[in-house]
């Protein structure tokens, strides 16, 4: 009877805190992020992760940053970089070691939000790299972050297992 007693109490008790994390994550999910995003919002940041990959497949240099918020950072091979504004770079610097590679273009394989506020979402990426008689390269699984700055949607973070 006492076993049963402490083992019901256990039980409730798990129960309570387990109903104070549930309470406590919906009451703070709205100003934190939340897995829920507007669909507006959801149409905006995809337009811009499809610019950003047109652009970039493009070697269109001067675009593809037009996606970027700045400052702009990137996490790869264990370094972050940083980008403080457009046109610091050139577009061999750029895509010349992509093309030596035999790199011709990439696509997205998927992007999933996976939190998002009103100003900033996180987006699950995998995207695969492509020569250009249509053999794959490499698939990288990568965490974009896009941010609403000035009105305008744009990449400020990405963090990538691409070389």
């Amino acid at each position: 009877m006492k076993r049963d007693l402490y083992a019901g109490s256990l039980l409730m008790g798990s129960l309570l805190s387990l109903c104070f994390v549930i309470t406590a994550f919906s009451i703070f999910q709205d100003t934190q992020g939340s897995h829920q995003i507007d669909p507006k919002t959801k149409t905006e940041v995809l337009q811009v992760l499809d610019q950003y990959l047109e652009t970039f497949n493009a070697k269109d240099l001067k675009a593809w940053e037009s996606t970027y918020q700045f400052p702009h950072y990137r996490l790869a091979s264990g370094k972050m970089s940083v980008l403080e504004n457009a046109g610091l770079r050139d577009s061999v610097q750029v895509f010349g070691t992509l093309q030596k590679q035999g790199w011709h273009h990439s696509i997205w394989n998927h992007r999933n939000i996976v939190h998002a506020s009103e100003d900033k979402v996180h987006v699950d990426t995998q995207f695969t790299r492509y020569r250009a008689d249509g053999s794959k390269i490499g698939s990288y699984e990568s965490l974009y972050v896009l941010t609403k700055e000035n009105g305008r949607w744009g990449v400020k973070l990405r963090s990538s297992y691409a070389e």
